[in-house]
């Protein structure tokens, strides 16, 4: 299913863009084994921001299936004493995550109260032991989440980014306390804070 020849492939381009400002290297590589250009990312992030400002373009979850389809799973999910639901897509860059559009309740509307990439049922998450298991792309949020608990989840500087903050052993099992930064869901760096000077350092890591 397509809008106007808007589909799977422009949308993961769109969420690749989002990613440049972190990962441009990665960003290319996928680019790349889409088939795209720099010139088509750039164009359909262009589409899509013009296509969500359009009043004639479908709201909520229908402006995926627009686009991507009908949902492959709808799986219902309780928030607290709310009965919600989420409706999730395979996307071919990330077989082993699942694009997550989480819906509120239905007598509210199903308003859409969450966009973002989550590991598919049927996929292990990975081992994370120490923040050299950190890598982008690596994991979700709640794959790390999940293994340096407690993390402690905070707003990111856009709608499509967020952060955890959580301590973890570095490579010599000295703990640290870090920030991880997610965008659409996805690992996009780790940022340890200097106990000597309170200033972050980026982990880096060798070019694949």
């Amino acid at each position: 299913m397509a809008v106007h020849g808007f589909a799977t492939t422009d949308f993961q381009l769109v969420l690749l863009r989002r990613m440049a400002d972190f990962q441009p290297g990665l960003v290319e590589e996928a680019v790349r084994r889409l088939g795209a250009s720099r010139a088509r990312l750039r164009e359909a992030n262009k589409r899509w921001q013009a296509m969500i400002r359009s009043p004639r373009f479908p709201r909520g979850a229908r402006r995926y299936v627009a686009v991507l389809g009908a949902a492959e799973a709808v799986l219902p999910r309780r928030i607290g004493d709310l009965d919600c639901t989420a409706q999730q897509w395979t996307l071919p860059l990330w077989p082993e995550l699942r694009f997550e559009v989480l819906l509120g309740p239905a007598e509210a509307g199903e308003p859409v109260w969450n966009e973002w990439l989550v590991r598919a049922a049927d996929s292990p998450p990975p081992s994370l032991r120490t923040l050299a298991d950190l890598r982008p792309w690596s994991c979700v949020v709640s794959d790390v989440a999940a293994a340096f608990p407690p993390a402690v989840p905070r707003e990111g500087s856009a709608p499509t980014r967020w952060q955890l903050d959580f301590t973890a052993p570095d490579p010599a099992g000295v703990p640290r306390s870090c920030t991880a930064d997610f965008t659409w869901g996805l690992l996009q760096e780790v940022r340890i804070a200097d106990e000597r000077d309170q200033r972050p350092q980026i982990l880096r890591y060798p070019s694949r």
